[in-house]
């Protein structure tokens, strides 16, 4: 009888699970059934805004699902992640960020929330290359020389970037870190200012996003280099990258993605991931992309991942090795 017992109850235990998860899946297939809540860790008009508008525009479009962008700028995105970090994890909240989700960690020893266990990665959109651009009073046509350039001033040559912490400001640290150059930074308050100094000759190097920085490369006011990403720009297919250019293994390429909160429904996750893939693979989609500067990317959840904690060590130890602070 004993036996029997533990039986039947092994038994109910297994007809309550099988009927939970016909009612997740139903629910899944039903999902979304309201406005989803897509946070932007940044103010709008800047790369993360202007996809997130655009997956919310598809979104009701080919789907029919409404997708909320909601704006929360400042605190260097530590407060929008922050934000969704600590929503329910219903697929109703979701965070489109970048790279810097795996920077800022290297630069704060206490975070208000983990990076990774704190998240469900839920579909990477795209990749960007930044583009190494001198002003043309710079006697260089390519990165060897200006290397040798570089090298033969006693000071060492200051670089703009947008910003601490930025894909252009670490680039360059890198660049620095590879080649042992003597390099200063001075950071702007944002791409326009740089822009407007290097054009003008008041700053000589940096590597900016593509789509503001071409324009001037296109009109002769900068000379560009080099890619930073791991392949050739389709924009600019004849400029090489910095790893073909004698420093092996260099590549930048900042990702933009869509994270959740931890313990999303699995079924949920699937569902977004596969959404947003379809979406971004439009030939419309993808000609946006190219126009903004980004390489289309698609991966699933658990790669993109992957991608963040890879990202995390390698921008960690940069940081560390050239002592790079905040301040």
């Amino acid at each position: 009888m004993a036996a029997q017992s533990v039986w039947l109850k092994v038994l109910s235990a297994v007809l309550i699970l099988g009927a939970a998860s016909s009612a997740f899946a139903a629910g899944a297939l039903d999902y979304p059934n309201r406005p989803i809540r897509m946070i932007v860790p940044h103010p709008a008009g800047g790369g993360n805004d202007i996809l997130a508008r655009w997956l919310a525009q598809k979104m009701i479009a080919e789907t029919g699902h409404p997708v909320i962008v909601d704006n929360r700028g400042g605190g260097n995105t530590i407060i929008a992640t922050d934000i969704t970090s600590k929503a329910a994890p219903d697929g109703y909240t979701m965070i489109l960020t970048s790279s810097t989700h795996s920077v800022i960690p290297g630069f704060y020893a206490k975070l208000p929330y983990d990076p990774t266990k704190d998240f469900d990665a839920v579909a990477l959109i795209a990749r960007a290359s930044p583009i190494l651009v001198v002003h043309p009073s710079v006697p260089a046509t390519n990165v060897k020389e200006l290397i040798m350039w570089i090298k033969s001033k006693p000071g060492g040559v200051n670089f703009g970037s947008s910003g601490i912490s930025g894909s252009g400001h670490l680039a360059m640290e890198l660049f620095k870190n590879r080649t042992g150059l003597n390099l200063n930074h001075i950071p702007y308050k944002g791409m326009a200012p740089l822009l407007t100094d290097i054009v003008g000759g008041h700053a000589l190097l940096m590597f900016g996003n593509l789509a503001p920085t071409l324009p001037h490369v296109k009109s002769g006011k900068l000379r560009v280099l080099a890619t930073a990403g791991a392949k050739r720009s389709p924009l600019m297919p004849e400029v090489p990258t910095v790893a073909e250019s004698g420093i092996p293994g260099f590549q930048v390429s900042p990702y933009f993605g869509v994270l959740g909160p931890a313990k999303m429904p699995k079924a949920v996750v699937a569902k977004m991931n596969a959404d947003i893939g379809r979406i971004f693979a439009l030939p419309d989609s993808r000609e946006r992309l190219s126009a903004l500067g980004f390489d289309p990317a698609a991966m699933t959840p658990e790669q993109f991942m992957a991608l963040i904690k890879t990202e995390m060590e390698k921008w960690a130890v940069l940081i560390r090795e050239n002592n790079i602070s905040m301040k």
